[in-house]
């Protein structure tokens, strides 16, 4: 089956009623986790971005917490893991402060993780290509914004 292009389904879904979009919705959240997370993102988070960004920030914190620390093979792992669904949830928001906030706090943690980094070649270019997309990214803010971000971002280096 081959799926169809963003304006056929936007033609089609146009044409449909309230009832069966509602049904299409729910029946689209069925199939996959990340439907459900980010139709909940959309009807409860959308509204309030900050309590949003607190929410992805704790969930950071606690996969930080539960990171292997044996060796830095699995570290990488987990890290790599940890920053997948840090942008995941920056795309449910599609926010570009959003995006930087997020990043900035998820190099933050990993700078501040023990053992450190530094140490380890690869978490190391993870950390400066994180970095790098962040400095991209606010130049794309607005003027204050990039000032107060380029200020976060200048205490990761």
């Amino acid at each position: 089956m081959k799926a169809l292009t963003i304006k056929e389904l936007k033609q089609e879904l146009s044409i449909r009623s309230a009832k069966e979009l509602l049904e299409l919705c729910l029946r689209l959240s069925k199939f996959k986790k990340e439907n459900k997370e980010l139709l909940t993102y959309l009807l409860f988070e959308s509204s309030d971005e900050a309590l949003y960004i607190d929410s992805v920030k704790k969930e950071i914190d606690q996969q930080f917490n539960q990171i292997n620390k044996k060796t830095y093979y699995l570290m990488k792992k987990s890290i790599r893991k940890i920053l997948l669904n840090t942008k995941k949830y920056i795309r449910y928001s599609q926010k570009k402060e959003t995006e930087v906030e997020l990043l900035i706090y998820f190099c933050l943690k990993l700078k501040n993780l023990s053992p450190p980094i530094h140490k380890n070649t690869k978490l190391q270019k993870l950390y400066n290509t994180q970095v790098e997309a962040i400095r991209r990214k606010i130049t794309t803010l607005h003027e204050d914004l990039q000032y107060d971000y380029g200020i976060e971002l200048d205490s990761l280096q």
